[in-house]
């Protein structure tokens, strides 16, 4: 007897649980994993100069867009490294809030300040741009920790002057073990009262997603798991169901199936989104299991 596919089967043969994805709502760009910043726990593994996904240009970017556009998608989502590193990037954002409502994710420190006049050109455009700001932890040692010093401050400075110009802003948080919600809930409002940011600015809290490359021992997601733990409903909220990601790798844009699968080749769908449409996406990657078991999401539709 042959052995069982493991890309579809877990070691123990079990059919592993899948997503058949739905229409396309929104369409993520990896930016490239260059960034200002040299986060240890970083799961892009994004530092100065990094070239493991390129960086992407206005001209990689625009057919993608084009083409997302022609299927009905709802936003465009803008993730790094760190955005702002690319030249081209405005440009990209330009184009694409010409269309549809933009979301960029960002780390908010001087990369970021140093183009905020760029920034604010865009406030007239004709579809709302949101950004999210990553504050790791309501404490500025422990933020510091791993993003460096001053540049606690700098992000809060960041969301004041976006939200100041009239963006919509949110923040990107990190689960820490054994915190106590509440607590972390209030202080960040209080923050955001010390900085002028509306007391119910968005929180997205994120678990420790490891670095590119790592295989942690986590439980296998079998398609007995997605049926009983979870409802048509909460499947199709899962990422996969309804978004894709698109990366510059070597030099080709390729179309993921999730924002957190691009250190796995086996998530590549293909080079344009009519490729990708379809294609049934399994839960493999030990990421797989922080959407299955927390309700981990990088969207805020």
């Amino acid at each position: 007897m042959s052995a069982a596919d493991p890309l579809t089967h877990t070691p123990d043969a079990e059919p592993r649980g899948y997503i058949d994805p739905g229409a396309l709502r929104e369409l993520w760009f990896h930016t490239g994993t260059a960034c200002n910043l040299d986060c240890p726990f970083c799961l892009e593994g994004s530092k100065p100069g990094d070239t493991r996904l390129d960086r992407i240009r206005l001209d990689d970017a625009r057919p993608l867009i084009d083409e997302a556009v022609e299927l009905g998608v709802e936003q465009f989502s803008f993730t790094g490294g760190e955005p702002f590193i690319v030249k081209d990037f405005v440009n990209i954002l330009q184009y694409a809030s010409e269309t549809k409502p933009c979301l960029v994710l960002t780390n908010g420190t001087d990369v970021v300040l140093k183009r905020m006049r760029q920034i604010e050109t865009l406030t007239d455009q004709p579809n709302p741009i949101a950004f999210r700001v990553s504050i790791d932890f309501p404490d500025e040692s422990r933020h510091e920790a791993a993003r460096g010093a001053g540049n606690f401050a700098k992000s809060w400075l960041c969301l004041s002057e976006l939200h100041a110009r009239g963006f919509k802003v949110s923040i990107a948080r990190q689960i820490g073990s054994d915190e106590d919600e509440k607590s972390v809930t209030a202080a960040y409002k209080a923050l955001f009262r010390t900085y002028g940011l509306p007391e119910d600015t968005t929180i997205v809290s994120f678990p420790d997603f490891l670095t590119p490359g790592c295989h942690p021992q986590v439980p296998h997601i079998t398609e007995h798991c997605m049926t009983t733990y979870h409802t048509e409903e909460s499947r199709a909220a899962f990422m996969c169901a309804f978004s894709k990601m698109i990366i510059k790798k070597s030099g080709r844009m390729r179309v993921y199936a999730c924002t957190l699968v691009d250190d796995d080749e086996t998530y590549d769908l293909g080079g344009t989104l009519a490729e990708s449409l379809g294609k049934r996406v399994m839960m493999r990657h030990h990421r797989c299991y922080s959407c299955f078991a927390f309700g981990s999401s990088c969207s805020e539709l």
